[in-house]
């Protein structure tokens, strides 16, 4: 059986060693991304554009993109019209399915049924634009896009908020992306079963009718397999607009398994650093070297060894996130539990550290609490990007426990047993290790989470 889970594992060698592409670099004002290439022959992806209803005339166009981009990335692309190819075993040979703007009814029960099959072994799912005017009657496929159509006004420009900078789609992107496109409306909000990646300013439009919470774009993990969707992609211009295709990219590789995220529900969050010079006024550097904030919302490591620490409040339990990213052999870690104090070292005598480094041994290397416990190795190794591309830490505090999820996978679960260190109230911080280390951090953010009796 090909999944999602078989590339992964087939291409972890690979991915450990080199930066995925993500497309064509981008000269569009911040927008940048890497064009590195894929070797071939690393996984295969049907495109899907069968048509009960409306028909795009863009449909052409998306299928072409895809070829492009599949050939970046080392996919095989085939493209059908015909339902036969929605079989069990036909199936088994995709890594994703991508439902490029299909409308209506077009599988029947059989076909519905193998690929229900597909995806709970594993498979992925990639829905574009009118994916989500399709098959209203069978409510798996319902909840495999995530939400279905309901209306839309002329195409017009609107600015696109971009909500996770960490996902392979998204991470190219500026903060607020300006585009033309078909706006659809949905008949609900998918923001408590799937991962918003993206939203709409409704603002900047007429004719939005979601009450300002406008997903446009998102990922989840459904019944086993891996869905994203995105609801551009309804004119011509959409597939020759190197933006767009690199945000088709980054959603290909996301659901074939070659990139990983996280794609829990996100809701509750309030940020620590949001990419703005404001956000860093409750942040204190301790000892030496610093942290520079670069146009895209970015901190990046400078010097050290020193500690971006967050000076406003102590914490005592809660759930932080933070997206970061290494360049090359980059040292760097993610402090808690620690009292405030403008000596770096006081940090890693009180606190505790979650590694970031992949290079060192078990107990210092990525997921790692430093020096304590390494991370479960196996699905690190599964959940981690490569250097170059940007990773999401969930570290989850409650009582003594600590908690830490990369990219969406449980990897750490530690307790402190150290009557002179204690998790119940401290502060967090960012380390820049050293002259020679670059790590980038982004979006800081943070949930409070019940307290835990003594």
């Amino acid at each position: 059986m090909r999944t999602t889970r078989t590339r992964t594992t087939r291409l972890l060698t690979t991915r450990l060693l080199t930066t995925a592409a993500v497309g064509a670099a981008l000269l569009l004002g911040s927008v940048t991304g890497p064009a590195t290439a894929r070797p071939t022959d690393s996984g295969r992806v049907l495109v899907f554009s069968k048509t009960a209803g409306f028909r795009h005339d863009s449909i052409p166009d998306g299928i072409e993109a895809v070829r492009q981009l599949g050939a970046t990335d080392g996919l095989t692309v085939d493209a059908t019209e015909d339902a036969g190819a929605f079989t069990a075993r036909n199936l088994r040979r995709y890594d994703a399915v991508v439902f490029l703007s299909t409308t209506g009814d077009v599988l029947n029960p059989a076909q519905q049924r193998a690929f229900e099959g597909y995806i709970r072994q594993g498979g992925g799912y990639l829905g574009v634009h009118a994916a989500a005017d399709t098959e209203y009657d069978w409510p798996f496929y319902g909840g495999l896009a995530g939400a279905y159509f309901q209306s839309h006004p002329a195409i017009q420009p609107a600015t696109v908020v971009v909500e996770d900078h960490a996902h392979p789609s998204t991470a190219h992107l500026p903060a607020r992306w300006e585009r033309t496109d078909e706006w659809y409306n949905y008949r609900s909000d998918p923001r408590d079963r799937a991962h918003v990646l993206a939203s709409l300013d409704e603002s900047t439009y007429s004719g939005g009718t979601m009450n300002g919470d406008h997903p446009i774009a998102w990922c989840q993990e459904y019944q086993g397999g891996r869905a994203f969707y995105t609801g551009g992609g309804h004119t011509k211009e959409s597939y020759a607009d190197p933006a767009f295709r690199a945000h088709l990219l980054g959603g290909l590789r996301w659901a074939t398994g070659a990139a990983q995220a996280d794609c829990r529900p996100e809701n509750g969050y309030r940020p620590l650093f949001d990419g703005t010079a404001a956000s860093l006024e409750n942040w204190q550097q301790a000892g030496p070297g610093s942290f520079t904030l670069a146009d895209d919302g970015t901190l990046t490591s400078t010097g050290g060894m020193g500690l971006l620490w967050y000076a406003a409040s102590g914490l005592s339990s809660y759930s932080l996130k933070l997206d970061w990213k290494v360049t090359g052999d980059g040292n760097s870690g993610v402090f808690v539990g620690f009292p405030p104090s403008d000596d770096p070292w006081s940090a890693v005598d009180n606190g505790y550290e979650v590694q970031i480094d992949a290079t060192d041994v078990p107990e210092k290397t990525t997921g790692a609490v430093y020096g304590f416990q390494s991370a479960d190795l196996a699905a690190r190794d599964r959940a981690l990007n490569p250097p170059g591309e940007w990773n999401t830490y969930e570290i989850r505090v409650e009582g003594e426990r600590l908690r830490v999820w990369l990219n969406g996978v449980r990897i750490n679960d530690f307790t402190n047993t150290d009557p002179a260190r204690s998790l119940r109230d401290g502060h967090i911080g960012l380390q820049n290790h050293g002259a020679g280390d670059q790590v980038s951090f982004r979006d800081v953010r943070i949930k409070e989470l019940p307290a835990q009796g003594r």
